[in-house]
């Protein structure tokens, strides 16, 4: 991991400020409480000072999408002591053959995306003393390249999947086609989250608090559809490794 120049640290917290504005304005053109919503930077292929830089400015929660670099990341906080200010997200896919190297101090993973990871987590966490707080993963959109539950099969599997015990789901996690058009893109919020109010219906003794869905080009039409957590990285720390 490389050394930042001053001038990106600056432009890092800029930006923040900028998307911080712009879910707020969001949040405000849908009657929400902007506290409601959780920013998560993502930061992968971003050396580790553009976390600490992000950090500086008061953003605590960072996703990554690959479980190595994630793990490499914690190490360097934990090194420098930093580890208590970071709250880190798994927001990649997940391999069935490393569902092990998940189990960690992940405040949430957001890609239980079948039934397989969920029980292969669940015994790993379990094996390792540890509940670990997730989101099941749907494929709303329908697109073959995107992973996750059919609204249905998500349905029928969650009487199952709230049984296991290494294992919390805290709610749902989607990603929308990476397009311009806003009606795709909002029919594809709004039905995740109806969706996530059917399952929540269905299992009133589970809390589904959570509804990840938005990234840096739709993150505002998410937070109007109700989204309660983003995915922004390219808008925060731009698109390649410093």
């Amino acid at each position: 991991m490389g050394v930042i120049h001053e001038s990106t640290v600056e432009e890092i917290a800029a930006n923040l400020a900028r998307v911080q504005q712009r879910m707020a304005d969001a949040a405000a053109r849908a009657g929400r409480d902007p506290a409601e919503i959780t920013l998560v930077a993502v930061s992968k292929t971003h050396p580790f000072e553009a976390i600490q830089a992000a950090l500086a400015t008061g953003q605590h929660d960072f996703g990554e999408n690959r479980i190595e670099e994630l793990w490499e990341k914690v190490e360097r906080a934990q090194i420098l002591g930093l580890d208590d200010r970071i709250r880190w997200h798994m927001i990649g896919t997940i391999q069935s053959r490393k569902t092990k190297q998940v189990v960690g101090p992940f405040v949430l993973v957001h890609s239980v995306d079948r039934v397989k990871i969920a029980n292969r987590l669940s015994r790993d966490a379990q094996a390792a003393g540890h509940v670990m707080s997730v989101l099941l993963e749907v494929n709303v959109s329908g697109e073959a390249s995107k992973h996750g539950f059919q609204p249905e099969a998500l349905l029928a599997a969650l009487p199952e999947l709230a049984q296991l015990p290494g294992i919390h789901i805290q709610g749902l996690m989607t990603m929308a086609p990476f397009v311009d058009d806003e009606v795709v893109l909002r029919r594809v919020f709004r039905e995740t989250r109806l969706l996530h109010d059917r399952a929540q219906d269905a299992h009133p003794d589970l809390d589904l608090r959570q509804l990840s869905m938005g990234m840096s080009h739709d993150f505002e039409i998410a937070i109007e559809e109700g989204a309660t957590i983003v995915r922004v990285g390219t808008a925060i720390f731009g698109s390649r490794e410093y």
